[in-house]
């Protein structure tokens, strides 16, 4: 293991998915990580759905009271694109996480073994193999119609020797109780796999980061109107969409909003930087919004994770 001190070295990665096609998504994180593995950095972070991608724009048929065929058949398609947890693909990943010696945090949309049913969730493998999975709560507006909501896994965090680190997907950082759920289990990194491209994003983290004084990991992705295959039924609306269907727009931000990172537009690149992890402790001297700066005696919240 690499020796330990107040600086988490962090590569994140702004790609582009392989749309609809969970090999080669794998066989693309996997070049990544070990691209990135040269740096030896102590944590890899992938954007939201990185394996099968997020299909921006499409419908799946669904309309009020009806479904097509076609839409159902590009929908078993990316059900078909989806992971079991702990199956083959985790398995390379996890190796992956071992051979690097670094945490890996990479969304992807999972298949439960048992139901079928879809989730939009995030893994955080560690440099022993092991791993946890976060399953996003309540899916944003239409990707109903294709993951449904969380029923375990709600705030799951990962020890590591900079803190505990945890993940909320795209919109749940809208939810204000879901990111005071987080920072009452003292996280340190607070990691957004997302596909949020529009500016008033950009606000958004930084009051996060601010408020929780936390190191936030905004890890988007690029989607181009060509990555979609050529034969999904759907294509007529794909056609419709822009060149460029998410820009990105990676960073990273401190625990006093700066931005560490500046956002990364219109490009895959892997963002190097390193945090300094005495920050997180240092920033709540004067704000702590689940300690000194709380009125527990007025204000509560209470999680049900079963």
């Amino acid at each position: 293991m690499k020796d330990i001190d107040n600086i988490c070295k962090i590569a994140l990665v702004q790609a582009e998915p392989v749309m609809f096609d969970k090999s080669a998504s794998l066989k693309k994180a996997l070049q990544y990580i070990r691209e990135a593995a040269s740096q030896k950095p102590d944590l890899i972070v992938f954007p939201e759905l990185f394996i099968p991608g997020y299909p921006v724009g499409m419908n799946f048929g669904f309309s009020m009271g009806k479904r097509s065929e076609e839409g159902r058949k590009d929908w078993k398609r990316y059900y078909d694109a989806s992971i079991v947890a702990g199956e083959t693909e985790f398995q390379q990943l996890a190796e992956a996480a071992r051979k690097a010696e670094a945490y890996i945090s990479l969304g992807f949309s999972e298949r439960d073994a048992v139901s079928g049913t879809l989730y939009n969730s995030n893994v955080i493998f560690e440099p022993n193999g092991s791993y946890k999975v976060h399953r996003k709560l309540k899916p944003t507006g239409s990707e109903r119609v294709v993951w449904g909501d969380a029923n375990k896994d709600y705030f799951p965090v990962t020890e590591t020797p900079w803190g505990p680190i945890g993940s909320m997907i795209c919109w749940e950082s809208y939810m204000p109780l879901a990111r005071v759920a987080l920072y009452q289990k003292g996280i340190t990194i607070y990691i957004s796999p997302n596909t949020n491209d529009n500016p008033e994003w950009q606000a958004t983290i930084q009051h996060i980061a601010i408020e929780g004084k936390c190191f936030f990991v905004n890890a988007d992705m690029i989607i181009r109107r060509s990555s979609y295959p050529s034969d999904l039924c759907e294509r007529n609306i794909v056609s419709e969409l822009p060149e460029f269907v998410c820009r990105g727009g990676s960073c990273i931000i401190d625990p006093y909003g700066h931005y560490l990172t500046k956002p990364v537009w219109d490009k895959e690149t892997i963002i190097y930087a390193e945090l300094d992890m005495n920050l997180p402790a240092a920033c709540k001297m004067e704000h702590d919004a689940i300690g000194h700066y709380a009125r527990p005696d007025i204000l509560e919240l209470k999680v049900n994770e079963k």
